[in-house]
């Protein structure tokens, strides 16, 4: 067996994610390729914690990568030589990049109002505003929304179950009132378009652990299927079986960037912005953080703890001694900052 076909036969026996383990084969391809002589490629086997460091030092010092980026190849390469080598590389932790912890863009309630009509202004017939509601409504992540299969979602009882969020944990978020009746409405369309699949003897798709040899009419039933499903058929990239996979997340990142753009500002906004301003607001609306945490999937409150640090009520809603003299910038400053440029 080829060394990268070896990774993703361990990642998927480690149960990881796809994009994990499409991440880790790259990253593992990277460092192989780097390491590169006159003689050819030399299999990781022949090396050791030295040429690990020599590589996080080019990606660090050459590349100027970030310190995330840094330990997603560090622990690529762990994997690499603990899981799939068997190889004890020492003591390297060290070796990981010690990681700031940045504050999230936050957008204002006007501001993602803004944002959700332009999503809706789009000429498109993808239901991506009404997927932006559900981030920014429930807290959802974008691959969270992406995933919903339609037996996960509740309109009447207005409740959300999230299956295998990160960490692979499950947990129940509301289901906004003000879109209910939008989510109904695609439950319907995407059954209908069900139906049509299953007239052409299509209408697989892929399901968890297996269930699928446990129960082997799951994945044809209507409410496996993902809630926001793909317009094309497609194959699946571990099992090569046909089926409707759900909406791409890159049309949906594009699609929000898109907006911002035509909006002309200047915050770095993307889809997770809308599940840091659904956090943000909760507390400034006086909502407990452990509600907030447990809304958010966090397993630590202090990861929830960040964003008190942008909401009005703490420090960033202090009313500067500035404001409080009341003095107003002078013509001759005012006149200055409009000419500059």
């Amino acid at each position: 067996m080829k060394l990268l076909d070896e990774v993703r036969h361990v990642a998927r026996l480690r149960r990881l994610a796809l994009e994990t383990e499409r991440c880790y084969v790259r990253w593992v391809e990277q460092y192989i390729r780097f390491h590169k002589t006159a003689d050819g490629f030399r299999h990781p086997n022949t090396m050791s914690a030295a040429e690990v460091e020599r590589f996080l030092t080019f990606l660090a010092v050459q590349r100027r990568v970030s310190a995330s980026t840094q330990n997603q190849a560090f622990s690529a390469l762990l994997f690499l030589y603990r899981d799939v080598l068997h190889l004890d590389l020492g003591d390297v932790d060290a070796l990981r990049a010690h990681r700031n912890r940045r504050l999230p863009v936050v957008l204002t309630r006007e501001e993602v109002s803004r944002l959700l009509s332009g999503l809706d202004a789009l000429p498109t017939h993808e239901p991506y505003g009404l997927m932006a509601r559900l981030m920014y409504g429930a807290g959802l992540r974008l691959m969270e929304c992406c995933r919903l299969r339609v037996k996960d979602v509740d309109p009447k009882r207005g409740q959300i179950v999230v299956r295998q969020g990160k960490g692979d944990k499950d947990r129940v978020v509301m289901l906004p009132a003000t879109v209910a009746d939008a989510v109904a409405e695609q439950i319907r369309w995407r059954l209908a378009l069900h139906e049509k699949d299953r007239a052409r003897r299509e209408g697989w798709v892929e399901l968890p652990d297996a269930l699928d040899r446990k129960y082997p009419e799951a994945p044809f039933s209507p409410g496996w299927q993902y809630l926001f499903a793909s317009r094309q058929l497609s194959h699946d990239p571990r099992s090569g079986r046909r089926g409707r996979w759900h909406v791409y997340p890159g049309a949906v990142q594009r699609a929000v960037w898109t907006v911002v753009r035509s909006l002309g500002w200047t915050k770095r906004v993307g889809c997770h912005t809308l599940r840091h301003s659904f956090a943000t607001h909760l507390l400034e609306a006086d909502h407990d953080i452990r509600t907030v945490q447990e809304l958010l999937g966090h397993a630590d409150v202090s990861t929830t703890m960040i964003y008190t640090h942008v909401t009005t009520n703490g420090a960033a809603g202090a009313v500067s001694p500035l404001d409080r003299l009341g003095l107003a910038v002078g013509p001759a400053q005012a006149g200055r900052a409009a000419n500059t440029g």
